[in-house]
């Protein structure tokens, strides 16, 4: 798959492909929302690999642009929305909602590139605000799927609890064997009966060598970026 991406705007990372293999799990069908879609990675290889409507939203025009570009070189039909998730009146229901949205929290020293703090920093989706509003839009027994700073979970666990969503599925990423989880893929349903699956750990290096399951991974994406610069 082809991708345009803005050379001075927030550019996909591993984030990305971890999030899209998690969501894969759990064979994504119906209506697919896809928050903050960026460049348009996430909802696009779904799109590529299951039978799903997807609509992606992102508060910044240019990600919009590079979305429906994208879109179009690799075929696939998808609508994109220019509005803040927050604000848009939504005229359906979503079967799927899933996300890799701003999530570094308060004190941590911002970006003085507008477009890369919105695309990273909480303070531009605020975590409950997020949930609250997935919450109103979702179907019902719709899957919630979307990755956070694994150091918050505590409070991503609260406020999904606080909107009767109960966690069905958790899976830890990690750097590397010696490091703490980084990254946390979350897999939540409303008013769920499930108890929790926690899934081994995603591991990117081990002895600085590629895990073969993260190799597995890329080999599936099969992504290649192409750098551009929007006038």
């Amino acid at each position: 798959m082809f991708l345009y991406q803005e050379e001075s705007g927030f550019l996909f990372n591993s984030d990305s492909h971890f999030l899209y293999e998690f969501i894969s799990k759990f064979k994504p069908k119906g209506n697919l929302l896809d928050i903050g879609c960026g460049c348009g990675i996430i909802g696009l290889l779904i799109k590529r690999d299951f039978k799903i409507n997807l609509t992606g939203i992102d508060p910044q025009k240019h990600n919009i642009f590079l979305s429906q570009k994208n879109a179009e070189i690799n075929s696939l039909e998808a609508e994109f929305l220019d509005g803040d998730f927050l604000e848009y009146n939504f005229d359906k229901k979503f079967n799927f909602i899933v996300s890799n949205p701003p999530y570094y929290h308060d004190g941590v020293s911002k970006s003085q590139n507008d477009s890369l703090s919105i695309s990273r920093y909480n303070s531009n989706l605020p975590l409950t605000s997020f949930i609250k509003k997935a919450n109103q839009i979702i179907a019902p027994k719709g899957d919630l799927i979307f990755c956070y700073d694994a150091k918050q979970i505590q409070q991503i666990m609260r406020v999904l609890s606080e909107f009767k969503f109960v966690v069905e599925d958790i899976q830890t990423v990690h750097g590397t064997d010696k490091k703490p989880s980084s990254l946390v893929l979350i897999h939540a349903k409303k008013s769920s009966k499930s108890l929790t699956k926690i899934h081994p750990p995603l591991v990117h290096f081990k002895d600085d060598i590629m895990s073969q399951e993260c190799e597995d991974i890329y080999q599936k994406t099969r992504t290649y970026s192409i750098k551009c610069k929007l006038i």
